[in-house]
Parts: C-alpha cells; sequence; structure tokens
C-alpha cells in the first residue's frame, strides 16, 4: 500500500469497514504517522452515531433505507405545528408584557398602599386581682412575630416573663425583664415569638416563680 493510499483509509478504518488484514497494515502505518493518529481521533463522534443508528435500526430495516412521502409529510406537519405553537407562545409573552408595561404603575402603587398600610396590632388587659396593667403590641414577620409589651407593676421588685400560649397549647417565652422595687412607672420591652398571630391564643404576664400577674388575649 503506497503511503496516500494509506492515508486515504482514515475514514474506513475509524468506521470499521476495513477487514482484518487492511485494518492490520493501517494501525502499522498509524504508529509512524501523527496526522492519520490524530483524523482518527477526530472521527470519534461520528463513529459513534453510526454505531447508535446501526443498533436503533432493526434488522429487516436496510441501513440506508429512504424515508417514504408519507413519513416525510407527517415530520414536516409536526415541525409546522411546532413552530405554531412556539409563536402563539411568544404572541402571549408579548402581549402579558404589554399589560405589564401598561398596568404596572398602577400595581406598583398599589402594592405600596398596602405596605404602608399599619401591619401592628394592639390589645391592652388590666388584672384586678393583681392590679397589674400591660400592653401589647404584635406585628407578624416571615419569621413569626415582633412583639412589644408594656407594663406598668407596682409590686416590685421581682423578674416578670411574658408567655406566648399556642393555640395547641404550647408555651414560648417571648422576653423577661426586672421590676424594680415600688415602680409604678411605664416599662416597655421588646421581644419575639417563632409563632405567628394566628397560632397564639393569648399571652400572660408572669414572675419567675410562675404565678400569673395578667392575661391578655392574642390581637
Amino acid at each position: 500500500m503506497r503511503s496516500l493510499e494509506k492515508h486515504g483509509d482514515v475514514g474506513a478504518y475509524a468506521l470499521g469497514v476495513l477487514d482484518e488484514a487492511e485494518a492490520f497494515r493501517f494501525e502499522d502505518h498509524l504508529m509512524e504517522c501523527p496526522r492519520c493518529a490524530a483524523q482518527v481521533t477526530e472521527f470519534g463522534p461520528v463513529t459513534r452515531q453510526m454505531l447508535l443508528y446501526r443498533r436503533a435500526t432493526p434488522r429487516a430495516v436496510h441501513p440506508m433505507a429512504q424515508p417514504g412521502p408519507r413519513m416525510l409529510e407527517g415530520l414536516l406537519g409536526e415541525v409546522a405545528a411546532r413552530h405554531r405553537a412556539r409563536r402563539r407562545r411568544l404572541l402571549f409573552v408579548v402581549a402579558a408584557a404589554v399589560v405589564f408595561a401598561v398596568a404596572g404603575p398602577g400595581i406598583a402603587v398599589l402594592a405600596q398602599g398596602a405596605d404602608q398600610a399599619p401591619k401592628d396590632v394592639r390589645v391592652t388587659a388590666t388584672d384586678e386581682r393583681s392590679g397589674v396593667w400591660a400592653q401589647i403590641t404584635t406585628e407578624d414577620e416571615a419569621w413569626g412575630s415582633d412583639v412589644e409589651i408594656t407594663v406598668k407593676d407596682g409590686a416590685g421588685p421581682r423578674t416578670c416573663r411574658l408567655i406566648a400560649v399556642g393555640v395547641d397549647g404550647s408555651e414560648e417565652t417571648v422576653t423577661t425583664w426586672n421590676v424594680s422595687r415600688h415602680d409604678a412607672r411605664p416599662n416597655t420591652m421588646h421581644g419575639g415569638s417563632t409563632l405567628h398571630s394566628d397560632q397564639i391564643d393569648h399571652y400572660e404576664v408572669r414572675t419567675s416563680a410562675g404565678e400569673r400577674l395578667v392575661t391578655l388575649k392574642s390581637p
């Protein structure tokens, strides 16, 4: 085999159509020809596609069979239908963008107005037995509830805490504070609960010993 003929056998070798003797001789040539070795590597993707095609083609079908006119018509019809569907989706997106562009300022104003609306809720209670007055202001957050409590308690000194009691009976300490001796001035504290307002049944102000001083229903 002359040198030029050996170079021309690259494709046939890569596709596996050479007989055993010719393939053996070409492999000897590959050991001395970097150019042919690189070309064989480049044929790799084509070889894999041909192998997949051969595996997917039934044995009763000739590898070079031509599609009939009905098959071509069906494929063309399917492509056209897909193009029409894609065009309809594009028109829908454009129409939605136009509507949003026109109504966007109004939507933004409504959203801004909703954000500016007051969210906090306030409840007040006085316990006749203990004489403790308390006011709770709550605001729902993504993580739960932000709580502010103002207490008037002149029976100190003592340590108190605010307990959130859930609708399921669970309890959670919101905040704690110390009451000074004989100081009935308002004392304001901030705390938080992992429960949202609709998950809280009521709040209780208790001493560190567990005595309930005042109860406030959830706003």
